[in-house]
């Protein structure tokens, strides 16, 4: 594996019945201190390729790698301590905790002396936060919720952060400001594999899109390039590459907030 590629899946096929692929013989590798954007029709196995990665699906083959290292065999919690953390679809967050107890949860696989102190660097690192540390998680905004909720994630100093729709009800500025984190995490070298169903402004954040379709990959390459192909709209709005597109759903999720 080229040694830019912090994680790297190969012949994967996982879902969640013995037998019954989601994902279907896949077989990718995610850069390094890169922005990688999943998108693709519903049912495309987007966030099961995620949990899959994160050992919360059925198994059916191939093999997962974290650098060198195989991770295949591990549970969730020993995938977490190889490198690589998840932050999940909607709010999940302790909500009756303070943003400072949500984030003393998420070192709790930490040594006891480094616990503090790994607090304190993600007070520092997520500002947004530090103003809010004595208030209720369920009280944030939606923009500063998700923003807790990453800042939780990466207080173990993952290589590699899985996140499943971040702009999911948030406002545009909300939204551009998650992005704009996510961005900044990449430039410490942290691998950010995120899907989106905000096709347009996720893939204006991305350095690297992949197109999902029916399990596989359809397509892959610079975000920009993906995103201003004529092609992918069918795939986008329509679910298929060679169906016509029925155009697209409403939004109908409220947007709770204005930013963070």
């Amino acid at each position: 594996m080229p040694a830019d590629r912090h994680l790297s899946v190969s012949a994967f096929s996982a879902g969640y019945l013995s037998g019954v692929p989601i994902v279907n013989d896949l077989t990718y590798g995610f850069a390094s201190g890169s922005l990688t954007t999943i998108v693709g029709p519903n049912g495309a196995g987007k966030s099961s390729l995620l949990k899959g990665i994160y050992g919360l699906t059925r198994w059916c083959k191939g093999s997962i790698r974290i650098g060198d290292r195989d991770i295949t065999a591990l549970p969730a919690w020993g995938r977490l301590q190889a490198g690589i953390s998840l932050v999940p679809q909607g709010r999940c967050n302790f909500p009756h905790m303070t943003v400072q107890e949500n984030l003393q949860l998420g070192v709790y696989t930490l040594p006891r002396s480094n616990r503090a102190v790994a607090v304190a660097e993600a007070l520092d690192q997520f500002p947004a936060l530090a103003a809010q540390r004595t208030r209720a998680a369920g009280n944030l905004s939606g923009g500063q919720q998700q923003l807790l909720e990453i800042a939780m994630a990466m207080m173990v100093h993952p290589r590699v952060l899985l996140i499943d729709e971040p702009s999911l009800g948030l406002s545009p500025k909300a939204r551009c400001q998650i992005f704009d984190k996510l961005k900044e995490i990449t430039d410490h070298g942290v691998s950010v594999v995120m899907v989106e169903q905000n096709v347009i402004e996720g893939l204006a954040a991305s350095d690297i899109a992949v197109v999902m379709v029916d399990g596989r990959i359809h397509r892959h390459g610079p975000a920009e390039e993906v995103l201003n192909d004529p092609e992918m709209k069918n795939v986008f709005l329509g679910g298929r590459p060679d169906t016509a597109a029925p155009g697209r759903e409403p939004d109908r999720r409220r947007h709770d907030d204005d930013g963070i």
